[in-house]
Order: structure tokens, then sequence, then C-alpha cells
């Protein structure tokens, strides 16, 4: 029997600083399919370079753009990876053996998360980065919810082992990366809240996710022994849920 075949699939909006970077390391997929969303760039002429499928649209929403990706990819087995992560050898030979005896629907991937060039292994989660995520799935288990930021996932079939070779994400150039993308996500979540008319909640419950996300990165998961990446990490993670609230409470768009 031929072995499965493997989409890579990467959806993007204006990413041709760190797009080549990412195609590279994807030869060893059978397909790849590349989202475009409102690209404006030099993206579109990089992904045609290297023979990628393009999907053309504007989407306001993550699940959206990503539902559409999956639905255009024609492998049994799909990869989901951004543009700014790499696949490293390894982890390419391991999706190859997973896929040709995996009896299951998904696998979480590991991830290695880059601030400039450190690496920063602990501390990640809480809606502010992630340790490892469900890249690695049969086509038809995976469905994208419809929030703007972090949207929920519905799964079909089973979980599988997690994959023990690591992902590269080269998550933010530095601390100030790190307040902007704070700054986007608590936006865009603020948006999903006025949608439902959740624009306060609870203050107390508020102030005690601050607290119980600041332990959870800084102590639980260890971001201390990340020195001051760990520590703006837990603080960054705490302010995002009352940011959220606080941006949908008092800003209009």
């Amino acid at each position: 029997m031929s072995p499965p075949r493997l989409t890579a699939l990467v959806v993007v909006h204006n990413e041709e600083k760190r797009l080549q970077s990412c195609l590279d390391k994807l030869h060893f997929a059978d397909e790849l399919v590349v989202v475009l969303d409102k690209c404006t760039d030099g993206t579109k002429e990089i992904a045609l370079s290297f023979g990628a499928r393009l999907i053309e649209g504007a989407w306001e929403r993550e699940g959206d753009r990503r539902n559409t990706g999956i639905a255009a990819c024609t492998s049994e087995w799909v990869l989901e990876v951004d543009a700014d992560e790499h696949v490293p050898p390894a982890l390419a030979e391991e999706i190859r053996r997973v896929i040709a005896t995996s009896a299951f629907a998904w696998h979480e991937i590991l991830v290695d998360n880059f601030i400039g060039t450190r690496l920063v292994r602990h501390g990640w989660g809480a809606s502010y980065g992630k340790a490892a995520y469900p890249g690695l799935f049969r086509k038809e288990a995976k469905t994208w919810g419809l929030d703007r930021v972090h949207p929920s996932l519905t799964w079909r079939g089973r979980k599988g082992p997690m994959l023990e070779n690591r992902l590269l994400h080269y998550v933010d150039k530095n601390i100030s990366d790190m307040i902007r993308r704070l700054d986007s996500y608590s936006t865009a979540r603020a948006k999903d809240l006025r949608e439902r008319g959740e624009t306060w909640g609870s203050g107390a419950s508020n102030v005690r996710r601050m607290v119980s996300r600041f332990f959870k990165c800084y102590v639980r998961r260890g971001g201390w022994k990340e020195g001051g990446y760990g520590l703006v990490i837990a603080v960054c993670a705490a302010l995002y849920p009352m940011l959220s609230h606080l941006k949908a409470r008092y800003e209009k768009e």
C-alpha cells in the first residue's frame, strides 16, 4: 500500500519576511496549500515559487480562514503551521512515520518558542503562547470555531500520543513585540465579547483570573526559570482577560 498523503497548510497575512524560511522546511509534504488573507506584499509570489496551491480571500475571523484552508487540502492528513514556525528534519521524519501507522485522528506537537534568538521553554499558556498544539490531524477531524482570537476546536475521532520532536516557533522579536501582541490579542477578544454582550462581567472574577493566570504561568509552568522573559509572559497572560473586558466596555471598535 502507498503511504498516506500529507498536506502542509499555512495561513498568512503579509508574511513576505518570514514565509520563505517556513516553506523551506516543508518539502517533505506531498502538497502545500497557502491561504492568503488580504495580502498586499510579496507573500503570493513567494508561495508560488514553492509550487503552493493558493487560496485567496479576506476573512475577519481566524476560524473561517483556517477552515477554508483545511477544506482546500486534498490529502488524508494535514499539518497546520504558521509562517513564524519551522519544522526541523527530525520532526518531519517523525510526522511521516506517525501518519504511516497511526490509528488516531489527531496528534499534538510540542513547541519550542523563541523570543529573538533566545529559547524560552517555560511559562507559556493561559491564552498567551503555546507549549504544544494539535497541528497534525486527519482532514475531517478538526473544525475551528468562529472567535477572532484563540477560537475553540471541535474534534472528531480519538486523540493520539503527542509527538516527541518539537516545532520551532519564532513567536516574538523582543519584549516590545510581546506587548504589541498582547494589545492585538486583547483588541480582537474585545470585539468577540461585545458581540456576545459580555462587556464587563464580574470585576472580582477578572481580578481572580489575573492572579490565577500569573500563578499558573510563573509558578506552575516554570516561568520563573526564564528570568525576565518568564515574568513578562506571566504578566501578559494575567492582563489579557482584564484588558479584553475593559476594551469591550470602553472602546467602540
